[in-house]
């Protein structure tokens, strides 16, 4: 009998083997113990199981027989984490677009023919420069909607002319709805989610410039994440032993852990 599981949107569907076994191999688990982790959810399925729970299960037994292995696989609830302002989410997209060969400014205040505006991210490749609205949530299942684009749009038309602005972006870590997602494409706005487009997506993006947030460091507890992002550190490759030093409550067997995961994120 195949059981339902309840999804963070409230929508409920078949327990399906192929999509925990595929989240699982996307954050670079070996072979064997995918096989494992999934045997291990398959005995703690009930109907209704919130999808919620069947995470936990994973990152519980993953950590269970390595904290290294399992801290890949928290990735998107690690992005959740770069709260509670959404400021570390926009430096962690600035980070992301500097890899890609972008100039970036964060948080830039721009006079409109209008009005005034706190633009979250500008990015400037040779001649052309992009105002990025950086979109974040920090619930799961919650979808960005159609007003995004909408007063996006709006900002952008209310400055573009004065700046050089050649396009709007929209880059949040959550899924987006369809009005939303053809509302962009409708006025030729780019819209990164953390699905979408396929091969481009914030998911992806992050896998194909290797760029980790500090809060998916599982060795780190909320208080001491907190503490490194009040500091505007942001990502892994930025955590050394001096910093780590900032935390003075860190046991050395803690150090050591953390180091080892960041190594094994390869940052």
């Amino acid at each position: 009998m195949v059981l339902n599981v309840i999804k963070a949107t409230g929508e409920i569907e078949p327990f399906s083997e192929d999509k925990v076994r595929s989240s699982i191999q996307r954050a670079g688990i070996q072979k064997d113990l995918q096989e494992q982790a999934l045997m291990h959810v398959k005995k703690e399925l009930y109907e209704n199981i919130p999808t919620s729970e069947i995470y936990h299960h994973i990152t519980e037994y993953l950590g269970k027989t390595s904290s290294v292995k399992s801290v890949k696989y928290s990735l998107k609830q690690a992005i959740m984490e770069l709260g509670p302002t959404g400021y570390p989410f926009e430096d962690f997209i600035s980070e992301i677009l500097k890899k890609d060969g972008y100039a970036t400014w964060v948080r830039s205040v721009l006079t409109g023919k209008c009005v005034t505006h706190e633009i979250d991210v500008i990015a400037q490749k040779e001649n052309k420069r992009i105002m990025v609205e950086a979109k974040f949530h920090n619930q799961p299942g919650t979808r960005t909607d159609v007003h995004v684009p909408l007063y996006t749009h709006s900002r952008f038309e209310d400055i573009k002319d004065k700046y050089n602005l050649a396009e709007a972006w929209i880059v949040t870590n959550t899924k987006v709805t369809s009005d939303a997602l053809a509302y962009s494409l409708c006025v030729n706005m780019r819209i990164i989610s953390w699905s979408y487009p396929e091969n481009g997506s914030l998911r992806d993006l992050v896998d194909k410039f290797n760029l980790h947030p500090i809060t998916i460091l599982t060795a780190l507890s909320q208080n001491q994440k907190q503490q490194l992002l009040e500091n505007h550190i942001v990502l892994c490759k930025d955590v050394n032993e001096s910093v780590l030093d900032l935390l003075t409550d860190l046991p050395p067997s803690k150090k050591k852990e953390i180091l080892e995961q960041i190594r094994f994120l390869g940052s």
